[in-house]
């Protein structure tokens, strides 16, 4: 069983609900976050910005905001999570920075609280 934890561009959620969709998952979490990658940030422009240099803080621009992004998280079987990435990432890539990132992490157990199944019972 692994977690699948996929960051997107807000505008891409409607896709991405209905690529996953048919692609054969039903079930998710989604969430609003705000966040930014590393891309094209200098980190001494950053680092003078934090420490109050005006000149710094201007050079920075819209680069140092925090954009809405969506977080979905989904429970796969092992051998579905290629499908689940290659879903995800065809739905998103765009190929401007921004189009997201995608985890793949060991997921251990998963109980379903109404019947106490557990394993792959409680996500299938």
């Amino acid at each position: 069983m692994k977690e699948v934890i996929a960051v997107v561009r807000m505008n891409m959620m409607n896709q991405t609900k209905k690529a996953l969709t048919a692609a054969g998952v039903d079930a998710f979490f989604a969430h609003e976050a705000t966040g930014r990658g590393k891309g094209f940030v200098n980190p001494q422009v950053l680092s003078g910005a934090g420490e109050g240099y005006e000149e710094a803080a201007s050079l920075l621009g819209e680069k140092g905001k925090l954009y809405p992004k969506r977080v979905i998280t989904i429970v796969v079987e092992d051998d579905f999570v290629d499908a689940v990435v290659e879903t995800l990432i065809t739905t998103n890539k765009t190929g401007k920075p921004g189009d997201g990132k995608v985890f793949v992490l060991p997921l251990m157990d998963a109980v379903r609280v109404r019947t106490g199944e557990s394993g792959m019972q409680s996500i299938s």
